[in-house]
């Protein structure tokens, strides 16, 4: 969706920061203090504006952090989400900072920009990327991004706490040899397979992930794009989806069930219609109480089973 202002009444909780900061003991916290008496427990505080980073760098922490995601409910849009009171108390005093950025989560930006603290680290995502305006904000379904989102991840802890950097290679090096296992081998057996399959997709969450299975993205990106977005889509681009899915030129229909718009309830009939599989995607953890990995996993499996069903392969 498209950006949108940022209402006064949040920017009143975003002006009471400063009193919020007074009492926060936290601003020249790099690095964290690692005497032995707080060995083993939690010695810095994190938090995410999304669950699909804060789950990744929960796990990457460990004990040696708190972490706290605020985009937790499946049925709230990042986009347009009113920050409270304890997100912003949140924001300003914790030591590592992680949004998304792109336009993605404006009220995360605004929130870390009326509560700057010289000791805290903020991972912008979209900055660390080099993305520029108007690019697809939806990083975590690029696998390569993924990577170099954690490798990031860890940089900082090790900043903040250096005594424990050995601790946090170990964490790494166990998400990324176990528990990202099966996705890692779900993305590696879907493009060897079904390179070139043309699928439809309903908006552009679901880009980067189709580029990298080397799938045949069919659909106009205009199209998933205005879905995204919340904006308008183009008669055109309608009539060009509606007669891709009639003319059975794409194997999958893959939409975002968190974002079932007019336009995609058209077209997931026409798909069943046509006898068309399809995939679901959702834009953050579902359920809430899933791993990045857990629910990438699940929807890889039903993507893999949708293009089975289609292809035979």
């Amino acid at each position: 969706m498209g950006k949108r202002a940022i209402p006064l009444v949040w920017l009143l909780v975003a002006a009471g920061l400063a009193l919020v900061i007074a009492g926060c003991d936290r601003s020249g916290l790099a690095p964290v203090d690692s005497t032995p008496a707080s060995a083993g427990g939690p010695r810095f505080e994190v938090v995410a504006a999304e669950n699909f980073w804060g789950s990744l760098a929960a796990q990457l922490a460990g004990s040696r952090a708190e972490v706290h995601s605020v985009i937790v409910n499946p049925g709230t849009d990042p986009h347009s989400y009113q920050p409270t009171a304890q997100d912003a108390r949140r924001f300003a005093g914790a030591n590592v900072a992680i949004v998304n950025g792109v336009g993605y989560d404006e009220w995360a930006t605004q929130l870390l920009d009326a509560s700057s603290a010289s000791g805290r680290v903020v991972l912008n995502v979209g900055r660390l990327l080099g993305l520029s305006e108007g690019a697809n904000p939806h990083r975590w379904y690029f696998p390569h991004d993924v990577a170099g989102v954690i490798d990031s991840i860890v940089a900082d802890y090790d900043r903040l706490d250096p005594s424990d950097t050995g601790y946090f290679a170990q964490r790494k090096q166990m998400l990324l040899s176990t528990g990202l296992a099966r996705y890692e081998q779900l993305l590696r057996e879907i493009r060897a397979r079904y390179a070139g399959v043309p699928v439809g997709y309903s908006e552009s969450i679901f880009q980067g992930l189709g580029e990298y299975l080397d799938l045949k993205l069919a659909t106009p990106y205009s199209f998933a794009k205005a879905i995204a977005e919340g904006t308008d889509v183009t008669a055109r681009d309608k009539q060009a989806v509606d007669a891709q899915v009639q003319g059975r030129k794409i194997a999958v229909w893959v939409f975002n069930t968190q974002n079932v718009t007019p336009d995609v309830q058209r077209v997931n009939q026409i798909a069943r219609e046509e006898h068309i599989p399809i995939a679901t995607i959702t834009e953050t953890l579902t359920p809430a109480s899933a791993s990045f990995q857990q629910w990438q996993v699940e929807q890889l499996e039903g993507l893999a089973r949708a293009l089975h069903e289609a292809t035979g392969r």
